[in-house]
């Protein structure tokens, strides 16, 4: 053990002799947020019903998914700001899901980038049913 911790201080003060700047692209925290805000319980999906459509047939194309749909982030040297557009599931007591969002997502900005968030807006654009036959119905169409 005392090794592995005179390696990480060797390494800590190596970094400290290195100068440079990192700059962190506003796509880095619009996936972040995108990924963090889909981790909490009760969210369905993430954008409007468009935006939603138009992600499936992109995804489908590309086979990758889009993690930055219905998520806007504004970024500045210190500090971010974001915007969150969520569909819940039904029965999910939204305001616990909000404040559950909030946390999750600044939480991970802040640890993977150093950013300060400064606030973490959200629009609830739907509620899911499950069974619902029109998001399928939806689905079914972009195939």
């Amino acid at each position: 053990m005392a090794e592995t911790d005179t390696t990480s201080t060797n390494r800590s003060s190596r970094q400290k002799d290195v100068a440079g700047k990192t700059v962190i692209a506003d796509t880095v925290v619009a996936t972040i947020a995108g990924i963090a805000t889909r981790e909490v319980d009760g969210v369905h999906a993430m954008g409007g019903s468009a935006s939603r459509a138009m992600g499936a047939v992109r995804g489908t194309v590309t086979r990758q998914a889009d993690h930055t749909r219905g998520v806007k982030v504004e970024v500045g040297e210190k500090q971010a700001a974001i915007d969150l557009e969520v569909v819940v599931l039904y029965g999910t007591e939204i305001t616990d899901a909000a404040a559950a969002i909030r946390s999750h997502v600044a939480f991970a900005i802040e640890r993977m980038t150093g950013l300060e968030v400064v606030e973490v807006n959200i629009n609830i654009r739907d509620v899911h049913v499950p069974g619902d036959d029109s998001d399928d119905e939806e689905d079914a169409r972009v195939r």
